[in-house]
């Protein structure tokens, strides 16, 4: 995904993370609400001090507002004013905690539901973007952004946003009170705010740019990391272990680069704002100890007014702190948000209604190719009839497996049309669209469920029994019931506990389950053997029975039960045939091999009744 153009992307990213947020605008009402009271409890921390040092150490009278609370005879004693102090520094510390674990508290959950509602949110939409977006941008940063960079939204608030607010209010409250102390003091504690905040802005536009180079590294890290396990078992056949390993150390490396040069950048970032703060504390205890020394100020004056120099600095220096740190959070955030600018398909109310079509499919010039390289379909066209079993053979890389991807328009031609019973499928609505649809892919599919859930992945809601008749219908029902757990036994990560032929019968069940008009099957015997596929394939031919099929083979048997034959090669059909038979004899013998019919299976006969007109189960009880 290119990176955003935009050269001051804080402000737009800034909006649209109050817009994520505004759900929430409660939540972080009561957490900047709980933070403010942080600002009066820091202002009379130095007040038992004070209370101490002018009182209780040199015998001066109580101060007249502590008057107003305490009686006079209590004030008159030393002991008094020191356990008063005391008690009163007990009670603000025990009051202080507990608005630190009620804002501790309340920002956790806010936090937490933030990214829950994000990550969903982006789940929600990857799901629908096109085909075409993950071929561009592969399936691995995808992920790093949904699962790494999504969590930035809860760094930013809460600990980027609340605390620069609370520290912007705090440090107000903090200048105020020392303003009235003594403002020659303040006006040069104050007199570092410029260099700080043009230090900020500097190292914070430095350090956005370096976190865009460090995260884009870190998801190439991940990328190599997400390919190797999802093919261990080839690197391992390979022996290719330590190669693997030098390419995940060299990208990891890269980003150990890239995080050292920020981190110097950062560092001698802090290193100047502390310089300049040392120097303003230095500045203002000379002058303080000056007005002590002209009769200006009180010892305890003095202690307080360095006590609130501290404080004064302290969101100061936070302020200056989070513009530069709150950038690895606000990257993250545009690089999540760009996920968010892509445009998904639309699946909902756009388009045309349909309900189950005949089967008519008509191919008009239809001409495709992938991100404008060689076509792949060089102007396609044929018309198949309802109910017709259509052979798709062709040499790898011919186009097979693309006119069918057109077909339920995971992609969109460059030229001409597809019309589906008469209606360009452009124009219908996408989810009903591919409601016509079975679809058995070369690869098998499965998730990390039982094999039942796999089996009902397009019809959860079926009953046990249907998914029982459909695992028989596609010769998995043996198998199945040898295994300890039976149909509640999981599959493992990409059904990895089954064998190649197991799991293609089983995403064979799923498609006889979903009862579709229309059948895609892309090499559907691709993975069992002879004997196997003789069954499977008699088992089809009962579910394709007054359905429109497409079947994408290589072994010329599997094809020899089809209507009509396209032979493809170089992105163009090379044959349209009705004699599939007789074709694919004479391509055998061309080709140097001795065609066989493979025997019938013997099945059955009650397990399919006749293709229904509605979109119930095709199953018979």
């Amino acid at each position: 995904m290119p990176k955003a153009a935009n050269p001051d992307p804080f402000p737009s990213t800034l909006w649209r993370l109050w817009d994520q947020c505004r759900p929430y605008r409660l939540h972080l009402a009561g957490s900047v609400a709980l933070a403010f009271l942080s600002t009066p409890f820091a202002l009379l921390v130095p007040l038992p001090l004070k209370l101490v040092v002018d009182n209780v150490l040199t015998h001066q009278p109580a101060p007249a507002w502590l008057e107003r609370y305490l009686p006079s005879a209590w004030l008159r004693s030393n002991t008094n004013l020191l356990a008063s102090a005391i008690s009163f520094l007990l009670l603000l510390g025990l009051v202080m905690q507990l608005q630190v674990l009620a804002s501790w508290m309340l920002q956790t959950y806010t936090g937490e539901k933030l990214v829950h509602d994000f990550r969903a949110r982006l789940f929600w939409h990857v799901q629908r973007l096109r085909l075409s977006f993950y071929d561009r941008s592969g399936t691995a940063d995808v992920a790093y952004r949904i699962q790494h960079d999504a969590p930035a939204i809860q760094t930013a608030i809460v600990q980027g946003i609340l605390p620069f607010v609370t520290a912007v209010f705090s440090f107000a409250g903090v200048a105020w009170v020392t303003c009235k102390m003594d403002l020659p003091l303040a006006l040069i504690a104050l007199s570092v705010s410029p260099a700080l905040v043009y230090l900020s802005r500097s190292a914070s536009l430095k350090v956005h740019d370096g976190w865009h180079r460090v995260k884009e590294l870190d998801s190439s890290a991940m990328s190599v990391l997400t390919e190797v396990l999802s093919a261990v078992r080839l690197v391992k056949a390979f022996g290719r272990e330590s190669d693997e390993d030098e390419r995940f150390a060299t990208r990891s490396s890269q980003r150990v680069d890239g995080q050292m040069r920020l981190a110097l950048t950062q560092a001698v970032y802090y290193c100047l704002t502390a310089l300049l703060i040392t120097f303003g504390t230095a500045a203002a205890l000379w002058v303080g100890t000056r007005h002590v020394q002209a009769g200006l100020l009180s010892v305890g004056d003095l202690l307080v007014v360095m006590a609130y120099m501290t404080q004064l600095y302290e969101p100061l220096r936070t302020m200056s702190n989070k513009i530069p740190e709150v950038q690895a959070s606000l990257v993250s955030l545009e690089r999540a948000f760009a996920l968010l600018d892509e445009v998904p398909e639309t699946l909902s109310s756009a388009g045309r209604p349909i309900h189950r079509v005949s089967g008519r499919i008509e191919f008009q010039n239809v001409a495709f190719a992938y991100h404008n390289q060689r076509r792949v379909l060089d102007h396609i066209s044929f018309e198949i009839e309802p109910g017709t079993k259509v052979g798709v053979l062709g040499p790898t890389g011919s186009g097979k497996s693309t006119l069918l991807s057109l077909l339920t328009r995971f992609y969109e031609p460059a030229e001409g049309s597809i019309l589906l019973d008469g209606i360009d499928i452009r124009e219908l609505r996408l989810r009903d669209l591919r409601d016509q649809f079975g679809i058995v892919p070369q690869d098998p599919v499965l998730f990390n469920c039982s094999i039942a859930e796999n089996i009902a992945f397009s019809t959860p809601d079926v009953s046990q029994e249907t998914i029982v008749a459909a695992a028989v219908a596609a010769h998995a029902d043996q198998f199945i019931q040898l295994l300890p757990e039976g149909y509640e036994t999981q599959v493992g990560d990409r059904g990895c506990c089954l064998s190649g032929g197991e799991r293609q019968r089983i995403a064979i069940a799923r498609a006889f389950l979903k009862n579709a008009p229309i059948l895609i099957l892309d090499e559907p015997t691709s993975a069992v053997d002879s004997k196997t596929e003789a069954a499977v394939i008699s088992a089809l031919d009962a579910l394709l029975r007054g359905r429109t099929s497409f079947m994408i083979a290589h072994r010329l048997s599997t094809l020899e039960r089809c209507d009509l034959l396209l032979h493809f090669d170089s992105g163009e059909i090379k044959v349209i045939s009705d004699d599939v038979k007789m074709y694919l004899r004479r391509l055998a013998r061309a080709q140097g091999f001795h065609f066989e019919e493979p025997p019938p299976a013997r099945l059955r006969p009650d397990i399919f009744i006749a293709a229904p007109s509605d979109s119930s189960t095709a199953f018979a009880d």
